[in-house]
């Protein structure tokens, strides 16, 4: 399920890369072409987020460092070149400084679906969900698992940035599971028990349930 994009600039602005002196202005104009790219392009968003989930702390403040100025001159919504990064920064001190640099959302770049559900029944048991949760524009995250409900996870896969039309849909097979449309509530109240489940029988929970933190409440224990 997870789209393992890449693109020659994914790793334009590294710990090793962001130089000391003035960049050349043909890398600084590659940059930011590929920067403008997030708004329209599943696969540049999803190499954005990636190449930024790989960076360590150093790198990732660099990133943000560089984007004050950048995200200025690119002519797109603010929100096309920061979400990537939302998409899998999980350091709250850093995710509350990149929705300052955010700033007001553009209406047209507001998320236009609710989250979705869809949910099968595999053997022994075994249910397989996704969730769909907007981004931006027409881009989602999806999250995908396998689990029994109450008792723990088989698998969690997380996708951080596809466009709208890439996601699965209902009566389509999900790792050999056909899932059907489901009411999110329920979905998320059978996901809520299996984590506290999983949590206190195995310690500690899969790291992609993280992206989804916001939607399980207090009953996200990882």
């Amino acid at each position: 399920m997870h789209v393992h994009a890449t693109d020659d600039f994914s790793e334009t602005r590294t710990t090793e890369s962001l130089p000391v002196k003035p960049p050349c202005p043909r890398s600084v104009r590659a940059w930011r072409a590929w920067l403008g790219a997030l708004a329209n392009d599943a696969e540049a968003a999803q190499a954005a987020a990636l190449a930024y989930e790989q960076l360590d702390a150093t790198g990732r403040d660099a990133w943000i460092d560089s984007l004050a100025q950048d995200a200025v001159e690119v002519g797109v919504p603010r929100i096309a070149v920061y979400a990537p990064l939302l998409a899998v920064e999980v350091d709250g001190k850093r995710r509350q400084r990149i929705q300052s640099a955010l700033g007001p959302q553009e209406s047209g770049a507001a998320p236009r679906q609710a989250t979705r559900a869809l949910v099968g029944l595999g053997r022994g048991e075994l249910r397989v969900a996704v969730l769909v949760a907007p981004l931006y524009m027409d881009f989602v995250q999806v999250m995908a698992c396998g689990y029994r409900v109450a008792e723990s996870f088989d698998w969690v896969r997380h996708d951080p940035i596809v466009s709208m039309g890439s996601v699965p849909r209902a009566g389509e097979r999900v790792e050999g599971v056909v899932v059907e449309a489901s009411p999110l509530k329920g979905v998320i109240d059978e996901l809520a028990l299996t984590i506290v489940a999983h949590h206190r029988s195995h310690g500690q929970l899969p790291p992609a349930l993280r992206a989804f933190a916001h939607v399980f409440g207090p009953s996200f224990g990882g």
